[in-house]
């Protein structure tokens, strides 16, 4: 259960990405994403307890805009305040993500870009920066908690991604508990996501007890050393697409030898 939920997720030793010594651009990438004031949501500590989390997915329901569920026999309420208080939320800020400024999100089209030259709002992600290409993976698995293909960019975590760049105030409390609460509805087919902060939400409350505990994959921290893998893996992607860039001569190739076929074929 546990293995399938944790599957995209991704956690921050911010500690060890702030430390890195040969990438600026990274650096500051993860500057700006704990002074957004995420550093608490993403880098909390990345424990897992399985039986639990089973039992708030199953048990979880809203009621009168908080989620209550039954953990280990007793029952818990989250509000709102609450998970905001736990992860140290901004409370102020934008609540739409739309509403970040237009002559910013141009800016970013370059700002993002590997080549310089503007990509779109919603463009495949190997036309970013590292930086901006694990930001945009960061955004995808552990805040808006996607399911399916992470190869394009969304509109809506372009604009995220452009409200962390230029430190723009967002309201997170607003907006990740919003995602929280759909991920519980079960009316709405929605990843589910959020599983280490969910045990955190769990283990504040002294109410419950929480049982064995299962360590959460050191692959899926992010780390100064696991950020030196990534983008080497990903340098290595790019270097092959090169490669690949001849194969539209390959077709042409192909194309007019047809062509020539038919010729030779038809009666002169």
């Amino acid at each position: 259960m546990a293995s399938s939920l944790i599957a995209n997720a991704i956690q921050i030793n911010f500690d060890s990405v702030l430390g890195i010594s040969d990438n600026d651009g990274m650096v500051n990438m993860f500057k700006a994403l704990e002074a957004s004031g995420l550093r608490g949501f993403l880098g909390c500590p990345s424990t897992l307890y399985e039986r639990e989390l089973e039992q708030f997915l199953d048990t979880a329901i809203m009621k009168e805009g908080d989620i209550t569920c039954a953990v280990s026999g007793k029952y818990v309420a989250i509000s709102e305040s609450r998970f905001a208080e736990v992860f140290g939320l901004p409370t102020e800020g934008y609540t739409n993500i739309s509403a970040v400024p237009k002559d910013l999100v141009y800016d970013a089209r370059s700002i993002f870009s590997q080549s310089g030259e503007p990509v779109s709002f919603s463009c495949k992600k190997r036309l970013l920066k590292y930086e901006y290409l694990l930001l945009n993976d960061i955004l995808a698995k552990s805040l808006t908690v996607k399911a399916g293909s992470f190869d394009a960019i969304t509109h809506e975590r372009f604009l995220m991604m452009t409200a962390i760049h230029f430190g723009i105030k967002v309201n997170w409390r607003k907006i990740l508990f919003e995602v929280l609460k759909e991920m519980v509805d079960k009316t709405i087919k929605r990843a589910k996501g959020f599983t280490v902060q969910i045990y955190v939400l769990l283990k504040s409350d002294p109410a419950v007890t929480l049982g064995d505990a299962m360590t959460f994959p050191q692959l899926k921290i992010l780390s100064a050393k696991t950020v030196s893998t990534y983008v080497a893996t990903n340098k290595t992607i790019d270097s092959s697409d090169e490669t690949v860039e001849p194969g539209v001569a390959k077709v042409a190739i192909v194309r007019k030898k047809s062509v020539l076929k038919k010729k030779c074929q038809a009666p002169c």
